[in-house]
């Protein structure tokens, strides 16, 4: 199974070479209120020091046009925002990756979104299922409601992921991709880089357990 691995929240040089280290495919830089948010300057410091083709996300809440345009001017590769932010219209789709809430109506707002695309190896029109209040607040998803999602998107899984029940998740859920931000933290806010290895670790390992993931159409 072909697997891509987030870990999100990253604010310190040493959570962000660990994630590199362990084969992280993208790391998340928050921009939004949150004790994970990065100013402008410091996101630019930290950007510099992702190579290619590590993939490079600005990550919001509800975000504004002019908040996504200066997200990818910095030099993101790809705008995370929850659903009905206003992305650019010029090139939102080529950098947008939707986030949605779980919640028991999930069936209906998928039905009501465009059908995703492969992935291949980015994030990049993938769609992140995260926990009922969103993002960075540990809460798990429902794992029928995401294994359902999953069937027919390409599904970024989040919401409570740990290095201990990444696996368990991934064989449940069956996703394109697993995000985790608070379940890697010593305190709140500030990265584990321990945790921050295993998470990736134990992903990759549990991915390779799998068989094959058919492809989203």
């Amino acid at each position: 199974m072909s697997l891509l691995v987030k870990v999100c929240g990253v604010t310190s040089e040493a959570a962000l070479e660990a994630a590199l280290e362990a084969g992280a495919d993208a790391l998340g830089f928050v921009l939004a209120p949150s004790p994970r948010r990065l100013t402008l300057a410091r996101a630019r410091e930290l950007l510099a020091r992702v190579p290619a083709p590590v993939e490079r996300v600005a990550v919001f809440a509800r975000a504004t046009r002019a908040e996504l345009e200066a997200a990818r001017d910095l030099g993101f590769d790809v705008l995370q925002a929850e659903l009905g932010s206003d992305f650019p219209p010029e090139d939102g789709r080529a950098f947008a990756l939707p986030s949605l809430r779980d919640g028991p109506d999930l069936d209906l707002r998928l039905r009501a979104l465009p059908r995703a695309q492969a992935l291949g190896r980015s994030l990049r029109g993938a769609l992140v299922l995260d926990g009922p209040l969103g993002g960075g607040r540990g809460l798990a998803v429902d794992p029928g409601r995401a294994r359902a999602a999953a069937r027919e998107r390409a599904l970024v899984l989040a919401g409570g992921l740990t290095p201990d029940n990444v696996a368990e998740r991934i064989a449940e859920v069956r996703p394109a991709g697993v995000d985790a931000s608070s379940g890697l933290e010593r305190e709140r806010g500030v990265k584990d880089v321990a945790l921050v290895r295993a998470f990736v670790l134990a992903a990759r390992a549990a991915a390779r357990s799998l068989p094959e993931m058919e492809s989203i159409r």
